[in-house]
């Protein structure tokens, strides 16, 4: 089974992560906190996509922490889901013209909960870079997270409302132990990345795995209802996409 294959994967990664010392040992079930996050945080920032991108959505994932609070002192608006995407505006808003704390506070995922404000996929600009966390990803940008789906959810929203597109690039940023050689399985609802950041180096994936949207039949019926935003999508089946055609993201160096 897929299923099991991927868990094997990660358990093995999150041991080697362990054995290591790159990140704080009972690091299993959770997008590991790695050792090095400022500094791939860093060498992402170096990057024309980074440079170009105006709108961020970046995970709540603790070593993406430093990516949320460079984007804020730099003037990008970030889009931070919130816990288990349970709220009916399921997005909170980091939008530097108007945070009422400063960007190493307003980065920490615990501090936006409390102070930044929820918003709906329809008030929401389109997204030029995503930022994911991530449990074990390959060169060729098949990727694994913790196993909740909630990645792959929040990318399906996201692309059925038309915000994130052709031109939005998907990146994630890892310890290099997480970048692995073998391939990994991969279903019908599951997305690449096009780029890989570590502390040491910057990967450039091959050909992007965009799904068109939500995979209803990967969806069970409890994970719809305690979604707002996908009870929605369900009761409201006719709802259409903003995305319009266009080409594959530039992202080469």
């Amino acid at each position: 089974m897929k299923g099991e294959a991927k868990q094997a994967i990660r358990k093995r990664v999150w041991s080697r992560l362990e054995a290591a010392g790159a990140v704080t040992p009972g690091v299993a079930g959770y997008i590991p906190d790695f050792v090095g996050a400022d500094l791939a945080a860093q060498r992402l920032a170096s990057l024309p996509i980074w440079s170009r991108a105006k709108v961020l959505k970046v995970v709540p994932d603790r070593p993406q922490q430093p990516v949320r609070q460079r984007a804020l002192e730099e003037g990008k608006l970030v889009y931070m889901a919130a816990p288990k995407l349970a709220a009916p505006d399921p997005f909170y808003v980091l939008d530097p013209a108007t945070l009422t704390r400063p960007p190493a506070e307003a980065a920490v995922r615990e501090v936006a909960a409390r102070s930044a404000p929820l918003t709906g996929l329809d008030a929401m600009r389109p997204i030029d870079l995503v930022v994911l966390g991530t449990v074990a990803v390959n060169e060729q940008g098949a990727r694994l997270g913790k196993g909740a789906g909630y990645s792959d959810i929040e990318l399906g929203l996201l692309t059925e409302a038309g915000l994130v597109t052709r031109q939005t690039t998907i990146c994630t940023t890892v310890h290099e132990l997480q970048v692995v050689e073998e391939e990994l399985p991969e279903q019908e609802h599951d997305f690449r990345v096009d780029v890989i950041v570590t502390p040491e180096r910057v990967i450039w994936c091959g050909q992007p795995k965009r799904p068109a949207g939500l995979d209803w039949d990967s969806l069970s019926a409890e994970q719809v209802a305690v979604i707002p935003a996908l009870a929605r999508r369900a009761r409201f089946p006719e709802a259409k996409t903003r995305e319009t055609p266009g080409q594959l993201p530039n992202i080469s160096p």
